[in-house]
């Protein structure tokens, strides 16, 4: 009952609005808290990109502490304010992209909190972003193009709580997740069309 009702709490909002996602499980040391710690976060934000990258091939993201920064300001307004909404600070999309998620404080692990944006691979189709969802809903699979879009280079992650709430922060230099862009994993065995990126 606790852990359904935990569950149905999580929130993943994609890079740019849209429908929620759910992971089928909590930390795997449920009902004790995540074990959780700078370092950890770091080894496990950016070894889970870079597996997630691999698959897909195209080369590993660099962390950078800008991004970190970045991001963990945010991460802090929406921790001070409730409010869990991307950033809409003027500038900057150009500046970096952005993925998100929330969830009960101290419920999920790392590898819960960046799983459940890898996870949207399973609806994933190659082509030109946003034509990327087999759902039509390209909402649905902007967490992974973020993470594995092909000119994006770098990352910093962050995740601050409140009194009940987790807020996990990503972001990406260049930003990812432009229309018009084609999407295709290394091995994917499709063409598209003459004129595409």
């Amino acid at each position: 009952m606790i852990r359904a009702a935990l569950t149905s709490l999580l929130l993943v909002t994609p890079c740019t609005l849209g429908a929620a996602v759910t992971p089928s499980m909590p930390s795997p040391n449920w009902p004790s808290p995540a074990g959780r710690n700078e370092a950890q976060l770091r080894a496990t934000s950016l070894r889970l990109h870079n597996e997630a990258r691999a698959e897909f091939g195209v080369a590993p993201l660099r962390w950078n502490d800008w991004l970190e920064s970045e991001a963990l300001g945010y991460a802090q307004q929406m921790a001070r304010t409730g409010v869990f909404a991307h950033d809409r600070t003027p500038g900057r999309r150009a500046k970096m992209g952005e993925n998100l998620w929330s969830g009960t404080k101290g419920a999920y692990s790392y590898d819960v909190m960046v799983g459940v944006m890898i996870d949207e691979s399973a609806h994933f189709i190659p082509g030109e972003f946003p034509n990327n969802s087999r759902t039509g809903v390209w909402q649905q699979v902007s967490h992974y193009t973020q993470i594995v879009w092909p000119t994006t280079t770098e990352v910093g992650c962050a995740m601050v709580s409140s009194r009940s709430t987790d807020y996990y922060v990503c972001r990406y230099a260049p930003t990812g997740n432009i229309d018009g862009v084609a999407l295709v994993p290394r091995n994917a065995d499709i063409q598209l069309a003459q004129g595409s990126n």
